[in-house]
């Protein structure tokens, strides 16, 4: 009976958390609802993302299966330092085809796997000090807050990079814990190996994952148990497996002749807080957390901070190891100094994580505050999820709608070229198949890519930029034939389309000179 009535209590402490996991289960579905959408109009993120990324970093995948190679030489091919996105994008392409459909579901699912892992390294660092129950609790709260998050809703619906390198970040901390319970000394190098490899994709999925190998680093010093030759022998094996991974492909680029595509993508990113105001940046940067949620944000630091007083909680190797990740991230916001809400879905993760294994100390010295703790998440998810039940309800389908009526125009015209130019030109071949090329960014001229590439059809967003306007009249005359509204910013809301009709005489010659690299941030 007592063994029983045991079994039948562990299980009655269950029944929350799987309620809440069940729900975050719900809210998870709803990303994958009106996937062809914009980006919410009227949203508090001004993210120029939503006209550009979406086809810039799978660009490589889409012209694969559209024109039979993954590169455009002289245009801009950003696949060349970030592979890993493209080649997933590549594999989901092949069954489901190529669409904007497909490329947000692929998100969507890495979300899915963000939420599943958050679970398993929260369970997988268990404390003696700790109770079962509230750590069940706290888990399944966490993950129902970035279930139910509308920040997180928003970019992980997105075919960006930012979700996938969450989700290799929390799978090389959960390869570096199980070194912890490694038995042998080839299974601790076998999951060195393995860390290195996944830090390997981290980097090659965005260079910026560079910013969190002090919280990988850290939970496997941890793990090695701080034994000074252990430490050392997994950071060789780590260290080198990165070096030759990396190095092997580094050489692959240089074989093939794509370095110029590699070291154009930096060249392009060189914005830094040299030059401007530091605490004013410093400020911005973490003014501007307040992002990821208005509630959730204060509470998480006003949590980490009153955990930080406890010393047990320093002893916590997952602790350190997300605070390391969510300062180490914010050193890179602060020093790229170029405030896109979207780099902050790296902080928002784990910073949900940190402020749940914060509130599980403090529910362990006081356990009052726990009653509290339900409270402010009721509100906190509450809050977000009504606004995420709101922008799935009410979806706009402007630069979808924008973006057929364009290909229509193109496929109509059997006298011009189907190639089109335009910033948005790769989220154009993504949503309809058109084949396209960048009017800022590459490694040729404009002028010289417009020579190699003849363009049938310029597409802008409300007006032309003069260098673009002077790049284009050395060889056609534009004519304006439509023009459609799409989205919201002010600066980006009509797409123009204009054909390129040539000049009579005049043969678009190509000068051989190299494109300036001009930061991309902004795009």
């Amino acid at each position: 009976m007592q063994l029983a009535g045991g079994r039948y209590g562990r299980k009655k402490t269950l029944i929350i958390p799987a309620l809440l996991l069940l729900l975050a289960g719900v809210f998870w579905a709803l990303h994958l609802v009106h996937l062809r959408a914009d980006f919410p109009n009227r949203s508090p993120w001004v993210d120029w993302a939503k006209y550009t990324d979406e086809g810039w970093y799978g660009d490589a995948a889409i012209r694969h299966y559209l024109r039979g190679t993954w590169r455009l030489p002289g245009d801009f091919n950003p696949a060349a330092a970030l592979p890993v996105w493209p080649l997933l994008e590549g594999l989901v392409f092949r069954f489901a085809g190529v669409g904007i459909v497909a490329a947000r579901a692929l998100t969507v699912f890495v979300f899915a796997g963000v939420l599943v892992c958050s679970f398993v390294v929260l369970q997988h660092e268990a404390r003696e000090d700790e109770s079962k129950h509230l750590r069940w609790m706290f888990t399944a709260a966490a993950v129902l807050l970035m279930a139910t998050s509308s920040f997180l809703y928003v970019f992980t619906r997105m075919a960006i990079l930012e979700p996938l390198l969450v989700l290799l970040t929390l799978l090389s901390l959960l390869a570096a814990q199980a070194t912890r319970s490694a038995s042998t000394e080839r299974q601790r190098v076998l999951f060195a190996v393995l860390v290195g490899g996944l830090v390997s994709l981290m980097i090659g999925t965005k260079t910026t994952a560079v910013f969190l190998l002090p919280a990988v680093a850290y939970m496997l010093a941890d793990a090695a148990e701080w034994q000074r030759r252990r430490v050392l022998r997994i950071a060789a094996v780590t260290g080198g497996t990165v070096a030759i991974l990396w190095g092997g492909y580094i050489a692959w680029l240089l074989y093939r002749g794509y370095w110029n595509d590699f070291r154009y993508l930096f060249a392009a990113n060189n914005t830094t807080i040299a030059g401007l105001p530091f605490w004013e940046t410093v400020g911005n940067t973490l003014k501007n957390g307040t992002w990821m949620g208005e509630l959730l944000y204060p509470l998480a630091i006003a949590l980490v901070v009153l955990a930080g007083f406890h010393k047990k909680t320093w002893r916590d190797p997952l602790f350190v190891s997300l605070l390391l990740w969510v300062t180490g991230y914010l050193f890179f916001l602060a020093y790229h100094a170029n405030m896109q809400p979207r780099y902050y879905v790296v902080v928002a993760v784990p910073l949900i994580l940190l402020m749940a294994r914060a509130a599980l100390h403090i529910a362990a010295w006081h356990p009052s505050a726990s009653l509290a703790f339900a409270s402010l998440l009721v509100l906190l998810v509450g809050r977000e999820a009504h606004v995420t039940v709101s922008y799935m309800r009410h979806p706009e389908y402007t630069f979808q709608t924008a973006a057929n009526r364009i290909e229509r125009i193109v496929e109509l015209d059997p006298t011009h070229s189907h190639t089109v130019l335009s910033i948005s030109g790769s989220d154009l071949s993504l949503m309809t198949g058109v084949p396209s090329i960048c009017d800022d960014f590459g490694t040729m001229d404009l002028e010289d890519r417009i020579a190699a590439y003849k363009p049938g059809w310029f597409v802008s967003w409300n007006s032309i930029e003069d260098d673009k306007m002077e790049a284009l009249n050395k060889f056609y005359r534009l004519t304006r034939v439509a023009e459609f509204p799409a989205m919201d910013d002010p600066d980006r809301n009509v797409m123009i389309v204009y054909r390129l009709d040539a000049k009579d005489g005049v043969t678009p010659q190509r000068k051989h000179k190299k494109a300036k690299a001009l930061p991309i941030s902004p795009g």
